[in-house]
């Protein structure tokens, strides 16, 4: 169950790491697993898709950084990502509000 009840949030997280700054996919990848402690431990085959989607429906851009040791791509949040994200932890304030009052948190 905890699979796919983190499908419906995977955005969320994403655009929450981000909004701390720009990230290559790894750091975001670190990132989510120390902020959960553990809890988010999700492959390169989860993380990259959803990334390449938030880019292309314009809530992240990314650049290509040549630093060494080896070429990363950046990503960071655009204004309409800032916006989704505040639309979206909205969004799971109620929902979680909702949830612990069904049962009884």
């Amino acid at each position: 169950m905890f699979g796919e009840a983190l499908k419906g949030h995977l955005d969320l997280l994403l655009l929450a790491i981000l909004a701390d700054g720009p990230a290559h996919g790894y750091a975001i990848i670190e990132a989510l697993r120390n902020r959960s402690g553990g809890m988010f431990d999700l492959p390169e085959g989860t993380i990259y898709p959803a990334l390449h989607r938030l880019e292309n429906q314009g809530l992240l851009q990314s650049v290509w950084s040549d630093e060494a040791p080896r070429r990363k791509r950046i990503y960071q949040l655009t204004l309409k990502g800032q916006q989704a994200l505040a639309s979206r932890q909205d969004e799971w304030k109620q929902f979680s509000k909702a949830i612990n009052a069904t049962v009884g948190l």
